[in-house]
């Protein structure tokens, strides 16, 4: 069982296995429509194709009216639902990737551990990775029986707005922010109405998890770089602009042996749509 990453090459050792399930997770905040176009052109064989927007979130206001970010977690039926679609069963062995370092691939491995799903593993390199081994690729869409799947006991924990605005001020819990250390202080801010991040959060952009070829640091680095942000991984919570990012961190966590954190989905962007939410700029806490 492949449970955080996988090469390559052993990927490639398993195409022919029917209960493995690839899903292609390319997405592009810029342009909607990127990650579908470019699974037209080519993705991995008989990988099915997951919408960040659509499959992987849910809708953006409640049934309370409230605004839940811009990637707020689906609903866990909707989302079950899909995974069958795709035809992931309990023994499936699900490998999701991207172009962009796993930063949209580790979404959908933490939505599966979310509804208690352990096997499932991040492409390591994504499709460069892939490519650069001269691997198969194809344009033909996948036919697959419908999964089996089912809902079991999480293996990942979350908090609201509401728990991280009783906790600030103590020493009740860590939170770690995901985004570019630019957006983190309050500048350049393109995606959300309100520039700055949660009073008293730290920053870890998740793209220091990478090597320079998009390729997962060791579990010693990762764990070297965490190790000045947190005491106990279990106390921390990770979040982002919306939810997304914030999963790359919590892989790697997995991946350096520090479990246990929490995502706070909402994030950034359902933080900031309160304005009696305090807001802090500047670098903060490193």
């Amino acid at each position: 069982m492949y449970t955080t990453l996988i090469s390559a090459p052993e990927l490639a050792r398993h195409l022919d296995d029917p209960r493995w399930v690839l899903v292609d997770c390319r997405h592009d905040l810029a342009n909607l429509e990127a990650g579908r176009q470019g699974y037209a052109v080519g993705h991995l064989p008989n990988a099915v194709f997951a919408d960040m927007e659509t499959d992987l979130s849910g809708a953006k206001r409640g049934a309370d009216g409230q605004f839940r970010g811009r990637h707020p977690l689906p609903e866990r039926a909707a989302l079950v639902a899909t995974l069958r679609a795709w035809g992931i069963g309990d023994d499936s062995q699900v490998v999701a990737y991207d172009a962009h370092g796993g930063m949209f691939a580790a979404r959908l491995w933490w939505l599966l551990r979310w509804i208690g799903h352990p096997a499932v593993a991040v492409l390591d390199g994504g499709m460069a990775a892939w490519q650069a081994q001269a691997l198969p690729m194809s344009a033909a869409l996948p036919h697959k029986a419908v999964g089996g799947i089912t809902e079991k006991p999480s293996l990942a924990d979350t908090v609201s707005a509401c728990d991280l605005l009783a906790s600030l001020g103590s020493d009740q819990c860590t939170i770690v922010d995901a985004r570019a250390p630019d957006r983190f202080r309050g500048e350049n801010e393109t995606l959300d109405p309100v520039g700055g991040h949660i009073p008293g959060a730290k920053n870890r952009f998740f793209k220091d998890n990478l090597e320079a070829d998009g390729r997962f640091k060791s579990a010693e680095q990762l764990k070297a770089g965490f190790a000045p942000l947190l005491g106990d991984p279990k106390a921390a919570v990770m979040q982002c602009g919306s939810g997304v990012t914030a999963c790359h961190n919590l892989l790697a966590l997995e991946v350096a042996g520090l479990p246990g954190a929490a995502l706070y989905p909402g994030s950034w962007s359902e933080w900031c749509a309160d304005p009696a939410r305090p807001v802090a700029t500047g670098a903060g806490d490193k």
